[in-house]
């Protein structure tokens, strides 16, 4: 990637006085810690919560990850606030993970997953964004993608983002990256988040043309990147040091303002992997990272994004 591609930080902060979400200070009610970018919950209980259609329980592996089970993992790791998506175990269902906000205030911000082909898109955001939702959560490989440029509820998605200052939250395969940079052309002012570095490694190599179609995405100053996922990237095993030369053009073409860490949990904490060695590989492990780069990528940089209004 050259020179002109990436924006410095003294451009990332220019620009995001008008085409970012607003910085907002944190409350003094705020939990203390670091922000968790990606986390999944659920629950046995399918009376309560029924599954999507064509859903079973057998799918739900483990079979319980509640709120309880995660705190278990987060807070001894110093993690105060979490991001929640959308489990596809319910689809446009988001009731359980409304209750789980609406029963920690404060603790999780939500992105959730909406029907785009159904009546009422612009209503549903702005009330989905009333109940602390500040994303949604967009599946994005090279053949639904395709689709996107000419989907009215895709646009209409994008542009009411913008407007209301809610995310588009990608899960895309790298065969994505050139349709979500049209996507971004056409939609500037929309906030982006890519998820788990675009999967960038999941083959258990990181592919050169790949990650350059990442790093790409840095002109737009509303893109954003999760490093997050260790567990499923690379050599998928701790202490995940293989993925700090991916994370390091990263920072240096997005700036560290643009990054946010997450673990993927469930995932992230089993088959032997913990939630410990996810967030060392940013807090201690990464020699590159300054003290402020880390403040951004495991705090400030979510905080902006999921948790302000």
């Amino acid at each position: 990637m050259n020179a002109d591609t990436a924006f410095s930080r003294r451009q990332f902060l220019a620009a995001s006085a008008t085409t970012l979400l607003s910085p907002v200070a944190r409350a003094e009610s705020a939990p203390e810690g670091d922000i968790d970018a990606h986390v999944h919950i659920w629950t046995p209980d399918t009376d309560r919560y029924p599954l999507a259609p064509g859903r079973k329980k057998e799918d739900m592996k483990p079979e319980s990850f509640t709120p309880e089970e995660l705190f278990a993992h987060a807070k001894p790791a110093g993690v105060g606030r979490i991001v929640l998506i959308q489990m596809s175990f319910y689809q446009y269902d988001n009731s359980y993970m409304l209750d789980a906000m609406h029963a920690h205030p404060g603790v999780f911000g939500g992105v959730a997953i909406i029907d785009e082909n159904a009546d009422g898109v612009p209503a549903t955001m702005r009330s989905l964004g009333e109940r602390g939702v500040r994303g949604y959560r967009l599946y994005a490989n090279r053949e639904n993608a395709a689709g996107w440029a000419s989907s009215d509820g895709i646009r209409t998605m994008w542009k009411t983002g913008a407007e209301i200052g809610q995310a588009m939250c990608l899960l895309a395969n790298p065969d994505a990256l050139p349709t979500i940079h049209s996507m971004c052309q056409a939609f500037p002012e929309t906030t982006v988040v890519i998820d788990h570095f675009a999967r960038i490694g999941a083959s258990g190599t990181i592919e050169e043309g790949d990650l350059e179609n990442l790093l790409r995405l840095a002109e737009f100053p509303t893109v954003h990147v999760k490093t997050s996922a260790f567990y499923a990237l690379g050599k998928k095993a701790a202490p995940h040091d293989d993925l700090g030369p991916m994370i390091r053009r990263l920072r240096d073409a997005y700036g560290a303002e643009r990054l946010m860490w997450a673990t993927d949990c469930p995932y992230q904490v089993r088959k032997g992997h913990t939630y410990a060695d996810s967030v060392a590989l940013i807090r201690d492990r990464l020699d590159f990272l300054s003290t402020e780069d880390k403040t951004w990528m495991l705090r400030k940089t979510a905080e902006r994004v999921f948790f302000s209004s």
